[in-house]
């Protein structure tokens, strides 16, 4: 999003509040930077959703790290994405399509690939209609009307 941010917005550092604990500010860090390693992967592979890993590696680093919320708050690719959601908890449509159409086309092959086994091919349907739903349902500000 191009538009102009409130006074302070520019600098994500209020956003974070980091843990007293050192050991969980380090499972933190850890689990927020495995979740940034599975969301560049999802920007590459087809079905594995970068959303919600960004968003998950950006709420670990809030609580863990100034210095790595900072970094990834103003990376160029993922840093629009964070504050879209700080700021108004909402997805850019853009996003949101693509992340429905690919996860919906990868469920779709997974579910032909598992043929022999029903109760598997359930329970991709399910998870991929759930999670579907879901992304649908979070608010989007540019949806055209």
């Amino acid at each position: 999003m191009s538009e102009p941010h409130a006074p302070g917005d520019h600098d994500p550092a209020h956003h974070v509040d980091l843990h007293p604990s050192l050991p969980v500010r380090l499972l933190l860090w850890l689990v927020g930077s495995l979740a940034l390693v599975l969301a560049v992967i999802g920007v590459v592979v087809p079905g594995l959703p970068t959303t919600p890993f960004v968003l998950v590696a950006a709420a670990c680093y809030a609580r863990a790290s100034r210095r790595f919320y900072s970094w990834l708050a103003h990376n160029p690719t993922f840093g629009p994405l964070i504050r879209e959601w700080r700021l108004h908890r909402a997805i850019p449509w853009r996003i949101k399509l693509i992340a429905i159409s690919t996860m919906s086309l990868t469920i779709c092959v997974s579910i032909w690939t598992f043929a022999g086994k029903p109760w598997l091919q359930g329970l991709l349907a399910f998870i991929g209609i759930a999670t579907g739903l879901w992304l649908w349902r979070l608010p989007s500000r540019d949806r055209p009307r």
